[in-house]
């Protein structure tokens, strides 16, 4: 660990306590609370939780017959500290800092059931071949009051007021939650999360933030797995819900975490420039890759039940293999620009996703179409969702089933991390059948 990061305790005596914690499959944050002498040999040696504590189903129990649990003797991992070092958590009343943290075996090889680990390992299949991904999200979430029965758009601070509509690009909805906006910029600050603008979606409270783009998709990620925990903590701070589910409401679209990337060589250079609008033969291998592998990833950028109720036609939600430039009725958008800046925009993912297995797709399923050549359709043009193309899968099952049984999941992710997930989301599937749609909703708000 670098002198800065063990320095940055004694640079800042107010903070009070520790939060030591890794990324599960779901994207919950699980780990310690710690008093701050800990902090210091975590930040030396680390730390141990059992390896079956990052795959924890949605209410954090154990997976059924899992080899991660009774069969081991329920053993430890190793958890180390990331390169992110300690970031404050602005949410929680006292000084508090959290430690970011991912999973080893004993003899430090990398637990492979760990999502961080799977997205680092697609970086390093692209760092073998001299080629850096560049990516940038936007994060979309509702603002929530979830006080009641029925959940509904929270009363403005300012105006006092309940406005029960959708504004899409709207400065008033920005300006009645400018406290908690003003607050969140604030601390992504702190947090050096760069959060970019902000903006009024279609659904009922309704926003999206936009991430600076990264040179390194691990740092991408974490910043979108912070920000979520900082959205989330901070409204409740201010008085009411904020809930990255990717559907709340029936009525109301729901919400995307859309990735988007580039990829430079040695020299810096965008391999997907070619000085004009429609780009180099690896921006359309890429994008055949994103496309062959769209349906068997399906469970990894909707793994929820209530995720396929986002992914129904007319809905601002792709719900077809296509890509096109500028359209964003397409799965994948090539948007408009200067050539320098040219790239992909991926638009499958719900709010809902754990970023590093989003992203470790979005990223793998590109590679193996610029390793395979692999050629994409026309692009389309109008609108996708009038046109006769393969679909994404429409229910939790199918996408369960297409994960299972493909060969392209394979050259993206590791045996256990895919054996892990199927688990996971089998039986997540079992349980969730046996609730109602309200019940459903009250789990996915504040765990997603």
């Amino acid at each position: 660990m670098s002198a800065s990061t063990s320095d940055w305790l004694r640079d800042r005596p107010q903070v009070r306590t520790i939060r030591a914690a890794a990324c599960d499959l779901n994207g919950v944050a699980r780990g310690k609370r710690m008093p701050i002498p800990s902090a210091h040999k975590v930040l030396k040696d680390g730390t141990r939780f059992p390896m079956s504590v990052l795959n924890l189903d949605i209410w954090g129990e154990d997976i059924e017959d899992s080899p991660l649990v009774f069969e081991t003797g329920d053993k430890d991992g190793a958890l180390m500290p990331t390169e992110r070092g300690f970031v404050p958590m602005p949410w929680l009343e006292a000084p508090t800092a959290l430690l970011p943290l991912w999973m080893f075996h004993e003899d430090g090889r990398p637990y492979e059931g760990d999502p961080r680990h799977a997205l680092a390992r697609v970086t390093e299949r692209y760092k073998a071949k001299g080629l850096t991904p560049v990516v940038a999200v936007e994060l979309e979430f509702f603002l929530i009051d979830d006080s009641g029965r029925n959940l509904q758009v929270p009363v403005s601070p300012r105006s006092g007021k309940r406005r029960k509509a959708a504004e899409i690009l709207s400065i008033r909805a920005l300006d009645a939650f400018d406290g908690f906006f003003t607050d969140l910029y604030d601390a992504c600050e702190a947090m050096d999360i760069p959060a970019d603008t902000a903006i009024s979606e279609a659904g009922l409270g309704q926003f999206e933030i936009n991430l600076v783009h990264q040179a390194d998709p691990l740092r991408a990620a974490d910043d979108a797995w912070l920000f979520k925990m900082l959205v989330k903590g901070l409204a409740r701070r201010h008085g009411f819900a904020a809930s990255f589910m990717a559907k709340p409401y029936e009525d109301y679209s729901g919400s995307g975490m859309h990735a988007h990337f580039s990829v430079l060589d040695d020299d810096g250079k965008n391999i997907f420039d070619n000085g004009g609008d429609e780009g180099t033969a690896a921006l359309k291998h890429a994008i055949g890759g994103c496309l062959a592998a769209m349906q068997d990833s399906a469970l990894v950028f909707a793994p929820h039940g209530n995720s396929y109720d986002r992914l129904v036609p007319g809905s601002h939600a792709p719900v077809q293999l296509s890509w096109a430039y500028e359209n964003r009725t397409a799965a994948i958008r090539v948007p408009s620009g200067a050539p320098v800046a040219r790239r992909i925009e991926h638009r499958v993912a719900g709010g809902d996703v754990n970023p590093y297995l989003a992203l470790a797709a979005i990223l793998g399923a590109a590679l193996v179409g610029i390793e395979d050549e692999i050629q994409p359709p026309a692009p389309i043009t109008g609108n996708a969702y009038d046109l006769d193309l393969p679909e994404i899968p429409g229910s939790w099952q199918e996408a369960i089933d297409a994960f299972d049984q493909s060969d392209m999941i394979k050259r993206i992710f590791e045996p256990d991390i895919i054996q892990n997930m199927l688990m996971t989301k089998r039986q997540e599937l079992r349980y969730m059948a046996e609730l109602s749609k309200p019940e459903q909703v009250e789990i996915y708000l504040d765990t997603v």
